[in-house]
């Protein structure tokens, strides 16, 4: 089973990451390993806990125990490029066909469980079965609660950009990557309008007064 989740779509900064995680299942169709039955989704989870998930998974995959999981991301630039719902099904597609290609698996022998508002490339590849890798797979409303595969896709995807924005944050001070992550709350807004954006910034999601002198 193979599920795949993605995390800071409504970022105003940073990349948007996609996760695809694989859990081996029995001849039953359930998850081998019986502690990952229960995962929860991310934002269910307090940070501690989504580390120690993320953790046991990093755990399981290295020792080759039918656990393995694939990241993608796409950065700011492409996102005001081609949008972030085309940027997450974009990175959708590569963090599966890097899974399947990592793992050796051959898409016929694996369930692939999509997030809501998440697709493979996009709706109509996935739809019709066109996508280049012929990955036959399913978006699930509220996949993240009910499968999970997906959930543990929703731990990895969220633990990884939480680093990758800590790391972020030492190369642009002063914005407060490391508390809120890119989103706009209140004090990520003070520090827009007090520095202006950097980098890392999505223009396209910005006021246009924050982007005049970009």
């Amino acid at each position: 089973m193979v599920g795949i989740d993605e995390v800071g779509r409504g970022a105003l900064a940073g990349p948007v990451v996609v996760a695809a995680a694989m859990l081996a299942v029995d001849a039953r169709g359930r998850i081998r390993h019986a502690p990952f039955r229960t995962l929860k989704d991310s934002k269910k989870l307090s940070p501690a806990r989504r580390e120690f998930w993320a953790k046991e998974l990093a755990k399981r995959t290295a020792a080759g125990a039918g656990v393995g999981f694939a990241l993608a991301r796409v950065y700011p630039r492409g996102i005001e490029r081609i949008n972030i719902s085309a940027a997450a099904n974009l990175a959708a597609f590569r963090a599966c066909s890097r899974l399947l290609k990592d793992h050796k698996l051959s898409p016929a022998v694996v369930a692939v469980y999509l997030d809501g508002g998440l697709f493979l490339g996009s709706r109509a590849r996935q739809e019709t079965s066109r996508n280049k890798a012929g990955i036959a797979a399913k978006t699930v409303i509220r996949g993240d609660e009910k499968i999970p595969a997906v959930a543990a896709a929703s731990i990895i995807a969220k633990v990884s950009r939480d680093r990758f924005m800590v790391r972020l944050a030492k190369k642009y001070p002063g914005y407060g990557f490391e508390v809120h992550k890119g989103y706009g709350t209140v004090a990520h807004r003070r520090a827009l309008k007090k520095q202006g954006p950097c980098d890392a910034h999505r223009l396209t999601f910005l006021p246009a007064r924050h982007i005049i002198n970009k």
